[in-house]
């Protein structure tokens, strides 16, 4: 329990009278006694106030305020205990700028919290054959071609086992296939550190990343049953950012792929030190609110449109972003010499300010609207990110830190239409049907560009033309 007590001399009751009144902020109070208050609505547990005035000579009082509360945010409570500390000590009204924009309880914080450290994992083992395989292919002596073929393989050799886990959260519930589908896949994707061969490589890869996928899919169906209307932007948001810091850590990892040929091998074997991680989010993550209710089991039948035009917009992303990330380490490594430290910069460098993409992006999106913001951001972020793929110099570094700042703010904005536009009893299915569309554009988009690039000879140009798929669905979402 944290308790915070402050002293500050006023020149009349005038001055005063704010300090006795119930606040409206970041804690929604209630007063119970003169000067005590407790909290109706807020992400604190046992929260407490209380003021006492004293006066001093002259006319003069002095107030004296002590706030009691804890904060219950696993893993990352130190990153807000001073924010927080400062909100309440100040009791400004509504919500402060690095908060939802709609007030959640105790509950839905410490769930969202955990999630992240779920979409974390999530995305670690989603983005880990992205980047190593450019150097697992150069192990192998693999040409972009048969790098995009294992790709393919490894997204749709489960396929059915990624629709099936998505499913089954609207059965056994979001917890359980979140806890189970990360162990699983920790497991499984650390036997990628001996695999003989790429199509080993690939094999292994489609039986991990289905339930990577899976249990991203029932991160971001759980947050947002958790989250209040208005604030389920930004908890994709903090989720996108939680997982573009898992990805980021395939980056922070690459240099070991120099280290020797089999270097790459070891970001394989990483995994196995989130286990411990994946335990203690089970024990502390509770089943969402909105699947413990009762809730009318219903199918997909009525929601046809929405499904398919959602779909339609997967293929289309995919089809241009799948390629771009897939093959970005080896377009910088074999057209522009870019070594695994050199590419570990170039990725943390222009990917880490897409951190304020994200914050803004879900901001927006929660009090501007979806639509207008991931039409904006789809659009600036996939021409941008095009240009990376045609330029070189000092350009190659402004196309992609400008993409990746205002392209992130797509995530929460568009991110957050599957789990909101279905039922609770459909929200899973939906999600792993949804991915598998998703998959079907990465497929179209890996083979085209691994085949183009290698009768080209380049891969810059056979990326780039693929960028008109995200920009048809700017038409759509508008």
């Amino acid at each position: 329990m944290s308790r915070v007590v402050t002293s500050v001399e006023v020149g009349s009751e005038t001055e005063a009278e704010p300090f006795l009144q119930p606040r409206d902020g970041l804690v929604l109070e209630r007063a119970v006694a003169p000067g005590r208050f407790e909290a109706v609505e807020g992400p604190l547990q046992g929260y407490r106030r209380s003021v006492e005035v004293e006066p001093l000579e002259g006319g003069r009082l002095r107030v004296t305020q002590t706030v009691e509360y804890r904060l219950d945010l696993p893993f990352v409570g130190w990153l807000f205990a001073w924010p927080v500390r400062r909100s309440l000590v100040r009791g400004a009204r509504g919500m402060p700028w690095w908060a939802p924009p709609q007030r959640v309880d105790a509950q839905g914080a410490k769930a969202l919290s955990l999630l992240a450290a779920a979409a974390v994992i999530g995305g670690y083992l989603a983005a880990l054959l992205t980047s190593s395989i450019a150097f697992a292919g150069r192990e192998f002596g693999a040409g972009a071609g048969a790098q995009g073929v294992a790709g393919v393989a490894a997204r749709f050799g489960g396929v059915v086992a990624l629709v099936l886990a998505a499913a089954a959260a609207d059965r056994l519930g979001r917890r359980r296939m979140i806890v189970g589908a990360a162990a699983i896949g920790c497991l499984v994707t650390a036997t990628g550190a001996v695999t003989p061969s790429l199509p080993w490589l690939a094999a292994s890869q489609a039986v991990a990343r289905p339930f990577a996928l899976a249990m991203l899919i029932c991160v971001s169906i759980a947050a947002a049953e958790e989250m209040p209307a208005g604030s389920r932007a930004y908890a994709i948001s903090v989720l996108g950012l939680a997982g573009a810091f898992g990805t980021g850590i395939t980056s922070m990892l690459l240099p070991l792929a120099d280290a020797a040929p089999w270097g790459w091998r070891l970001l394989y074997a990483a995994p196995l030190a989130a286990l411990p991680l994946v335990v203690s989010t089970g024990r502390r993550l509770p089943e969402t609110r909105r699947f413990a209710r009762p809730h009318p089991e219903v199918g997909l039948r009525g929601h046809g449109s929405r499904f398919w035009l959602l779909a339609a917009s997967a293929v289309l992303v995919a089809l241009f972003a799948t390629p771009a990330s897939f093959f970005a380490n080896r377009y910088l490594l074999t057209e522009h010499g870019f070594s695994a430290v050199a590419i570990t910069a170039f990725t943390l460098g222009t990917g880490t300010p897409g951190v304020l993409g994200v914050v803004i992006g879900g901001r927006l999106a929660d009090t501007r609207g979806r639509r207008p913001v991931g039409a904006v951001a789809l659009a600036v972020g996939t021409v941008c990110a095009a240009m990376v793929f045609l330029s070189s110099g000092v350009g190659l570094w402004v196309w992609a830190v400008v993409g990746s700042v205002i392209g992130a703010a797509a995530v929460p904005a568009l991110g957050v239409y599957g789990p909101e536009l279905f039922p609770t009893s459909a929200r899973g299915r939906a999600g792993g049907l949804l991915a598998l569309a998703g998959l079907t554009g990465s497929a179209a988009g890996l083979l085209a560009t691994g085949f183009a690039a290698d009768s080209l000879g380049r891969l810059g140009p056979a990326i780039a033309w693929l960028a008109i798929g995200p920009l048809v669905v700017v038409g759509l979402v508008l």
